[in-house]
This record gives structure tokens, C-alpha cells and sequence, in this order.
């Protein structure tokens, strides 16, 4: 897994989540990738950047988190450009989180379960996945999906890419828990603790972190449940929620899959 991990200066969780076994074919590599967002990438990093010719580009968070973290990107790039203009007018939920609730493994958890159940269906989302969607079954260039960490809103698309190609359940979910790892939370995790601690100005616990920064398969489940408890499957949400009929789901694949 690790050789999917793209080290950049200063853009975090870059990879390529492409290259897993659909039926008797592949995932093509290099045509899809996920990451972090770009605001503090160095020039290097955005050299690196322009040598991967990206086609588009869907950047998934709210309009005041591009506003506070305008993304750089290699000069003269004409690619394509998908983000939402939807904003509630209110702070992002995370920052709520960190701001009023206790800073426990628990609470951690819990808001992070809740998250995952309510983002399939936020409108701002069920917007931009379909773009995303639209733009696969045409575009023939390599495409990059971002929110702020990489790992949440980013975590969910390119999962629910992979259900749609016919990955592996097992496969989809290690490429999902990959971020883990690609963030080194493991080693990361008391440094972060503190970095809670000193902006909210109430104690952060190791679990509080490992669960509010990472990722667990319990998430990502979450959202899936929530979802097949509305629409009846993952495949039916896709087709009536993000307009991914059979016919768009074939041209994908057909691009997709070698």
C-alpha cells in the first residue's frame, strides 16, 4: 500500500488510489488521486504537481475554507476546476467540535460517526460528487479530489469510486485507512495533542486525537448504512442521488479500467 503514497513538502495525504483488481482488470494508476489540500505547498511541491498534468481538479471544501486556504497550483494551468459555491454561513462543524465539546476518545468518536452518516446526503456534497462523477465519464486526464485533511469528504468519494468500479469491499477499505499511515498518526499523535490543547485551550487525550484526526472502518460505515438505509444500496444512491446511470457508470469504467 505504501508505494500509493506520493511524498510532497507540504501537501499532505497525496496518493494515488488507483491500481486495485476490478473483476479481471485493473484500476489504471495515475488517474486518480486524493490528498490534502494545497494552500502550503512549496514551489517544489507545485512542480510536482504540474509534471502530473492533472486534468481536473474537485476541491471539496466550503467556499470559507478556500477563502482561508487558497490552493496554489502550477501557473498556467488550464485544467478543470470543480468546487461548490454552497455555504451555510456557519463555522465549519469541526471547529464547533473542537471549540465546545470535550476532547475525548468518546466524543471524538461520536462526532466523527455522525459526520459520516450526515455527508452523502449534505447538499453541497451530493452537488460535487456528481460533478465528479460527470467529469469521470468524460474526462480523459488524470483527476485529483481534495477537502481540507484528505481524509473525510475525500475518504467517502474515492470509496465510493471504488464500489462503483467493482473494487473489493477489503481492498476499499484498506485504501480508506491508508490515510492513517500517510499522515504518520501513529507517530504524529502527541504533537497534534498539543497543537488541540494550546487552541482550545482544554486537554486533548491521545484517544481524542487518534480518533478526530484518523480514520476508522466504523466511519466509513457509517456513511455506507446511512446511505443503504435511504436508498436501498450504494449503487441505487449513485443512479438517483448522483445521477450515475448505468450507461455514465460503463463510460467510466471503460476509461478506468484497463
Amino acid at each position: 500500500m505504501s508505494d500509493r503514497l506520493s511524498p510532497f513538502e507540504a501537501i499532505d495525504n497525496f496518493r494515488d488510489y488507483g491500481g486495485y483488481a476490478v473483476d479481471d482488470r485493473l484500476l489504471a494508476r495515475g488517474r486518480l488521486y486524493r490528498a490534502a489540500h494545497q494552500a502550503r505547498a512549496t514551489d517544489a511541491d507545485v512542480a510536482r504537481l504540474a509534471a502530473l498534468k492533472l486534468a481536473a481538479v474537485v476541491d471539496l471544501r466550503r467556499p470559507s475554507e478556500r477563502r482561508a486556504q487558497p490552493s496554489r497550483r502550477p501557473v498556467g494551468w488550464g485544467g478543470t476546476l470543480i468546487e461548490s459555491d454552497h455555504d451555510d454561513g456557519g463555522e465549519a462543524p469541526h471547529l464547533t467540535f473542537l471549540k465546545t465539546a470535550d476532547l475525548t476518545e468518546a466524543s471524538g468518536r461520536a462526532f466523527m460517526t455522525e459526520t459520516y452518516r450526515r455527508l452523502p446526503f449534505e447538499a453541497a456534497h451530493v452537488d460535487l460528487f456528481g460533478r465528479y462523477f460527470r467529469l469521470l465519464a468524460e474526462v480523459e486526464g488524470p483527476v485529483l479530489i481534495h477537502c481540507a485533511a484528505g481524509k473525510d469528504r475525500t475518504g467517502l468519494l474515492a470509496a465510493l469510486t471504488h464500489s462503483l468500479l467493482g473494487v473489493a469491499h477489503d481492498d476499499l477499505m484498506a485504501d480508506y485507512l491508508l490515510t492513517n499511515q500517510a499522515v504518520r498518526l501513529g507517530e504524529r499523535a502527541e504533537e497534534m495533542a498539543r497543537k488541540l490543547t494550546a487552541f482550545t485551550g482544554r486537554m486533548a487525550s491521545h484517544g481524542a486525537v487518534v480518533a478526530f484526526l484518523g480514520v476508522e472502518g466504523g466511519y466509513l460505515q457509517a456513511a455506507f448504512t446511512a446511505i443503504e438505509m435511504r436508498y436501498g444500496s450504494i449503487r441505487a444512491y449513485l443512479d438517483q442521488a448522483l445521477g450515475v446511470d448505468a450507461d455514465r457508470a460503463d463510460r467510466i469504467r471503460a476509461r478506468l479500467c484497463r
